[in-house]
């Protein structure tokens, strides 16, 4: 359902640990390195690079290597420093980092897509790299040997990518705004189920594994929270985006959603609240609270000698509504909206203060972030994007 978002005064400024300059183009990913005072990049202008901190304050590159193709995104895996890193030829590079972050190692390379590889995700547990492209494949590939080892075909380009290892399920988004659903073994894959509720194409994916619900981005600026453990069929939307949706990271101990977009917004969302379905808007031929008839109502049009009205639909309780009967405006943070959407007037007297109170935080980045990383060790919260330059947050952003 779309909204209609109106300007919002964002709540707090956060506070900016450092700034990681040096890139000369967009910076489509990076990392913080635990433990370390250390961040990982891969960036359009084909370099990657691990950039540690210095006894000055600033971060310079321990580590520059080019890669022969742009790199599109990467995924770092702590425990074995490991670095798979995905190419805009289709090319993943695998690479094991040195323990003191000075030096990178090829392992292998294999060809994983016929385009641009668009995610990356490495399962230490089952030694396998899952990847999506443009080429609208899904793929997986043994890291031990570099063997391919199965692939599905999406509906469109998958942006989104992410894997349950208790019980080996993948999510899959794509452009069309659909979710795949993947049931992995060693060598085969099934589908299980797909789902669609975005009016744009899916951009982002985040899984919590303890709660057991999805939460998915999309270009039509909105979250959508799945209900994949109760198997109810719960979505939840999150409104708080005037742009599209582009990263998201998920904050386990403090159940905080961290969602960033192509508005420069970062929003930190307070998942653990109750939160309530958007209702599914009803249709009518006339206004459900006056009878008013719409404009393609001719009939009622011609029997009552009325002008037809515009449609319009009120967010608490979908009910079909005129304008004159959805006069007020309202936010309604515990359905999602965090800024003011149209409601009845009716609705609008039973939403109480209490109601109204943000269960999100609000903050500028001042540039298009493509990616954003949280390191729970330390509370940090790392973005990137257009304006080639990575910039680490400090702990106050997720105190709501």
């Amino acid at each position: 359902m779309a909204a209609e978002p109106q300007p919002k005064a964002l709540t707090r400024k956060p506070l900016l640990l450092n700034k990681v300059e040096g890139s000369q183009e967009v910076v489509n990913m990076a990392a913080i390195v635990p433990k370390e005072d250390g961040v990982i990049s891969v960036s359009e202008d084909r370099t990657v690079r691990v950039w540690l901190k210095r006894d000055s304050g600033q971060y310079w590159p321990s580590i520059y290597h080019a890669m022969p193709s742009p790199c599109s995104c990467m995924s770092f895996n702590p425990e074995t420093r490991r670095l798979s890193i995905g190419l805009d030829n289709g090319t993943i590079s695998e690479f094991i980092l040195s323990e003191d972050y000075n030096k990178m190692t090829l392992v292998k390379s294999y060809q994983a897509h016929q385009s641009r590889v668009i995610m990356i995700l490495f399962v230490l547990e089952m030694e396998w790299v899952l990847s999506t492209g443009q080429d609208k494949h899904f793929t997986w590939h043994c890291s031990e040997s570099g063997q391919r080892l199965g692939g599905y075909r999406t509906s469109a380009g998958a942006c989104g990518l992410q894997f349950d290892v208790e019980t080996r399920h993948v999510f899959v988004g794509d452009h069309s705004g659909q979710v795949t659903i993947l049931k992995l073994e060693q060598e085969s894959c099934s589908l299980v189920t797909t789902f669609k509720g975005h009016t744009g194409g899916v951009t982002a994916l985040c899984w919590d594994p303890i709660q057991r619900v999805l939460f998915s981005g999309s270009s039509d600026h909105s979250i959508i929270m799945w209900d994949i453990g109760g198997r109810k069929g719960t979505a939840i939307e999150l409104q708080g985006h005037n742009d599209k949706v582009q990263s998201l990271s998920y904050a386990h101990h403090t159940r905080q959603l961290i969602s960033c977009g192509a508005d420069g917004g970062i929003v930190v969302w307070n998942m653990d609240v109750e939160r309530q379905e958007t209702p599914e808007w009803l249709d009518s031929d006339s206004c459900q609270k006056c009878d008013q008839p719409f404009f393609w109502n001719f009939k009622q049009m011609w029997d009552s000698k009325k002008i037809g009205l515009r449609q319009h639909h009120c967010r608490k309780c979908g009910k079909a509504v005129c304008g004159k009967c959805s006069s007020k405006r309202s936010s309604i943070p515990l359905m999602g909206f965090e800024f003011e959407v149209r409601v009845c007037d009716s609705c609008h007297e039973s939403i109480t203060d209490e109601e109204r109170a943000p269960t999100a935080t609000f903050h500028d980045s001042k540039h298009n972030i493509v990616h954003v990383h949280f390191d729970a060790t330390r509370g940090w919260l790392l973005t990137s994007g257009t304006d080639k330059v990575i910039k680490v947050g400090a702990r106050n952003m997720l105190q709501l």
